[in-house]
């Protein structure tokens, strides 16, 4: 055994710590093979049909995209964990915003509000908003990785929480090696069903659903676009006259932009954070993005926050 071996040995047992590693691997493997089965019996996929596609696929070496994997296995804790609490922060500027710009509950229970959240990730925002009362929230998911994820929360009914250890990917700033094999448990409530997932690419999606929505929400996605324009273009088409989007992480080109398509920004109160731009009604909140609680690193955004009305 070599000294540096044994140093780990006798300090820490490592050798321990790998096997229970790979031991909580194998445990979220189960999990994934849950998910896995769900999605092949939702799409119509037999397991044949995949069989043969990951053997045609060893020969032309195509690796598995590892990382798409634990971030869809994240967004488990993100959006449907107590621990991912903190990163769901700025959900309640969003739920203040639409309880401004909506109308009373009785008159949304007559006549509901359409809502859109395009990128909406494992869909908690949206299961949120339907239990507001009044809404009819649609959102849509372009990650293959999220929608089978999605799929499976979907399919399963509150008998009790699963379980598994979703960061034990990686052993780097944790303060202690217990936090980095802890398990979490998900859901922490049972997700809406009359939510409606449309899964594909927004900007062709919706390109025939012209005035159908009352608010596009747009959390955490703007900054994903790879054609801002097409993102802008569809927003505006979607949405009522008269209404107008949520929106978040601005650039003040994207402000100009959206102006100059029809775009009016509407005043916030100060309670929405600090004014980014002195001449424009755009405010700032500091916001926690796939980091854990209890780490030593922290990753977050200052996301940008405003409500736009189409005129």
């Amino acid at each position: 055994m070599s000294i540096k071996k044994s140093v780990l040995e006798q300090a820490v047992q490592y050798t321990k710590k790998l096997e229970r590693n790979e031991f909580h691997i194998s445990e979220n493997g189960k999990l994934c093979q849950e998910i896995v089965r769900t999605a092949l019996d939702f799409y119509g996929v037999g397991l044949d049909e995949l069989n043969r596609y990951i053997h045609e696929a060893e020969p032309r070496n195509e690796q598995p995209d590892r990382i798409s994997v634990n971030q869809a296995l994240k967004h488990y804790v993100r959006d449907w964990s107590s621990e991912g609490k903190h990163e769901r922060g700025p959900f309640r500027c969003i739920l203040d915003t639409l309880d401004v710009y909506s109308p009373r509950l009785e008159q949304r229970i007559l006549k509901p509000v359409k809502v859109l959240l395009p990128g909406a990730g494992l869909g908690r925002l949206g299961s949120d908003i339907v239990g507001i009362g009044g809404y009819e929230v649609t959102v849509n998911e372009w990650s293959l990785f999220m929608n089978v994820a999605y799929r499976f929360l979907e399919a399963q009914s509150f008998s009790g929480p699963y379980s598994f250890h979703p960061f034990v990917d990686s052993g780097s700033h944790h303060a202690t090696t217990a936090d980095s094999e802890r398990a979490v448990s998900f859901p922490d409530q049972r997700m809406n069903n009359s939510v409606l997932m449309v899964e594909g690419d927004f900007t062709t999606a919706f390109q025939n659903a012209k005035g159908n929505f009352d608010f596009v929400i747009t959390h955490c996605f703007i900054d994903t676009a790879r054609n801002l324009i097409a993102f802008l273009e569809t927003i505006h088409s979607t949405l009522h006259r008269d209404t107008g989007p949520s929106v978040q992480l601005s650039l003040d080109e994207i402000i100009a932009v959206s102006e100059h398509m029809g775009l009016q920004f509407l005043e916030l109160p100060p309670t929405f954070g600090d004014l980014t731009f002195a001449d424009k009604e755009v405010r700032w909140l500091a916001a926690i993005y796939g980091s854990i609680e209890r780490a030593l690193n922290m990753n977050g955004y200052k996301v940008q926050f405003w409500v736009a009305r189409k005129k």
